[in-house]
């Protein structure tokens, strides 16, 4: 009985899922022709850039526990690699996405190396020092690597970064609508994302994340092994993060080390603490709620950055779950009332085994 209720719930949940996609690629297939404004529709793309990355951090933290501070860094190098292999091999910028991508993989999976032993703070204060040191070393580049007709121009770009080294095709193909192909090829980056996510999540690999998350003694003592998903979280949510690297440097067709400011972190950090830590559509409605405040404060001066301090502050003491959370409490409150208390216990499987593990 308790299994029927359990895959009951989560069937709702799937169909619930399913219904809520659909309305979003509506949405999403509709908002430009809704919307005339150019400033309000990248914005938007904006906001997708935003949305993509608050969802990769929260796999790592939301449903692993990792509490990396290197995900703008990671960004950062999905975007500066992709630029410089335009940059300075003239690489077509569709063909140099990719490659840029697995670049920000490969300096996630240092960063997993080195964070292997590490746990809570600790993780914490390692990952912000080698973001930090990322940023160090671009805005502190002044050696002259290559000369560009009279311009002297260092390996990283230096405090400047790089500009005008390609772009994705949309305004010799489109022209004055540039910006509209631009917002459906970030819409659709975002998808994939969200599909690729979702996939992970409710799958083996993400009850793993979760169990490690939850309580890693126990987890380990089941099978899993701690290393292997600890790198296997930080390369998916880096892939994905460097992707929107790439597609951020192409869509502004520039980037620069304030991609990686501590504001541009904190904010992507908010974004899924408002909209529910651990939840899947949490980094999407906290994109919408802060995004859009943001906005509406946008001529308020000084108390735009205290109007936004305010709305965190209240979600973290009123909403500790975020917004989703909250409305997932208001539902399963609703539910019970509505059929009576259930009793049900947590099923545990033995997946990502260690080798000592399966040799049992």
């Amino acid at each position: 009985m308790t299994d029927t209720r359990s895959m009951s719930r989560m069937s709702r949940s799937a169909r619930t899922d399913l219904a809520i996609s659909l309305v979003l690629i509506a949405a999403a297939v509709a908002l430009p022709f809704m919307i005339d404004s150019r400033y309000i529709l990248g914005q938007i793309v904006l906001a997708l850039f935003y949305a993509t990355i608050a969802s990769q951090w929260n796999l790592l933290f939301g449903f692993s526990g990792i509490f990396s501070l290197a995900q703008m860094a990671i960004f950062a190098f999905g975007g500066y690699a992709t630029a410089m292999l335009c940059f300075y091999f003239g690489w077509n910028v569709w063909a140099a996405l990719v490659p840029g991508a697995l670049g920000a993989v490969l300096f996630s999976l240092v960063v997993g190396l080195a964070c292997l032993r590490l746990t809570g703070v600790y993780v914490a204060l390692l990952t912000l020092a080698i973001a930090q040191t990322m940023y160090l070393l671009i805005v502190t580049d002044t050696e002259c690597f290559v000369m560009v007709g009279s311009v002297c121009r260092q390996f990283t770009g230096g405090a400047v970064g790089f500009a005008r080294f390609g772009d994705l095709g949309t305004r010799a193909l489109l022209r004055a609508q540039w910006l509209v192909g631009n917002y459906a090829i970030i819409a659709v980056l975002f998808g994939i994302t969200m599909v690729f996510t979702y996939a992970i999540v409710k799958g083996p690999i993400g009850l793993a994340f979760r169990a490690l998350k939850d309580n890693p003694g126990y987890a380990v003592a089941r099978g899993v092994n701690r290393f292997q998903a600890q790198l296997l979280v930080f390369g998916i949510s880096a892939f994905f993060t460097g992707l929107a690297g790439g597609f951020y440097a192409a869509h502004f067709q520039a980037i620069g080390p304030g991609v990686l400011s501590m504001s541009q972190l904190m904010f992507i950090i908010a974004i899924v603490v408002v909209g529910g830590v651990g939840t899947f559509w949490g980094p999407l409605v906290g994109t919408v709620v802060l995004v859009l405040a943001d906005e509406l404060m946008r001529e308020s001066g000084e108390f735009r950055t205290l109007g936004l301090g305010l709305i965190i502050a209240l979600s973290v003491v009123l909403m500790p779950k975020g917004l989703v959370g909250r409305f997932g409490d208001l539902v399963r409150w609703l539910t019970r009332k509505r059929s009576g208390p259930t009793n049900s216990k947590p099923v545990v499987s033995n997946i990502l085994q260690s080798p000592a593990a399966a040799g049992k």
